[in-house]
């Protein structure tokens, strides 16, 4: 779900924000960090980089097939082309995918977990999947829909002590 698509249809995009909309907002962007670190963490200690990681779940998660190319995994981690090259470099030579000459068309090169890349990202996967799961309440997107009430609780309540 999108945050347009959170704030509903009569949402006004030019609105002020309340500060309940800060307050989820806040909680939300909390949420994405601790998921992070938490993923950071956890790939790190299983002898990956993040950016490893990453690679191996845009091959496995690609649209329609197990394989990608250099522009297509530029686009999916949102990477220069010679930053994926570097990055697939490394990963090749930590044993955990292989490229191969694609048979329709001789200047791309497809790009494929081996079987030592599908294994680590079976298992770090599941970690993130049960972490997610745990986290639920923290990464709901917020709702953006305010009402009359919120906007007299922030006039009534004033600012907090100390802002």
């Amino acid at each position: 779900m999108t945050f347009s698509e959170a704030a509903g249809p009569d949402a006004d995009p030019g609105a002020p924000l309340t500060k309940r909309d800060f307050e989820a907002l806040a909680q939300f962007r909390f949420g994405i960090r601790r998921y992070l670190r938490f993923s950071e963490e956890t790939v790190r200690s299983h002898g990956l980089t993040p950016q490893q990681y990453q690679l191996l779940l845009a091959l496995k998660g690609h649209p329609g097939r197990e394989w990608a190319t250099v522009s297509e995994l530029a686009d999916r981690l949102q990477l220069r082309h010679h930053s994926v090259v570097e990055l697939l470099n490394r990963a090749q030579q930590k044993g955990i995918i292989e490229r191969a000459p694609d048979p329709d068309d001789r200047r791309a090169v497809r790009v494929l977990l081996n079987e030592a890349g599908e294994r680590i990202l079976a298992r770090l996967s599941a970690l993130h999947r049960d972490q997610l799961h745990s986290m639920a309440t923290a990464l709901t997107v917020p709702s953006w829909v305010s009402t009359p009430a919120d906007d007299v609780d922030d006039a009534e309540t004033g600012p907090s002590p100390g802002d």
